[in-house]
């Protein structure tokens, strides 16, 4: 069963992407957004291999490069990774 893990804080203020990289599966995603963004910058997660997408418009909004292993999305594209997914598990 997929996942799509939705990750809105940012990796250098707490430990939130560290916790749920140690939990994603294989058919899983992780999706960036908010200062989640800054997560484009954190080691561990190009070093997982697991699939990454980061919202556009937060991405664009701290002036982050986007990584040629990450792809972005703008809204509708996040509801349509949500409806992708088996499940959608926030990370509040």
């Amino acid at each position: 069963m997929s996942t799509l893990h939705v990750v809105s804080h940012s990796p250098f203020s707490d430990s939130r992407l560290d916790s749920c990289l140690r939990i994603c599966g294989a058919e899983d995603a992780i999706l960036l957004c908010g200062d989640g963004a800054y997560g484009l910058h954190a080691p561990a997660l190009h070093a997982r291999g697991v699939k990454v997408f980061v919202l556009a418009e937060d991405m664009q909004a701290r002036n982050l490069p986007l990584p040629d292993w990450a792809d972005s999305v703008d809204y509708p594209g996040f509801v349509q990774l949500s409806l992708d997914y088996d499940k959608v598990n926030s990370w509040l």
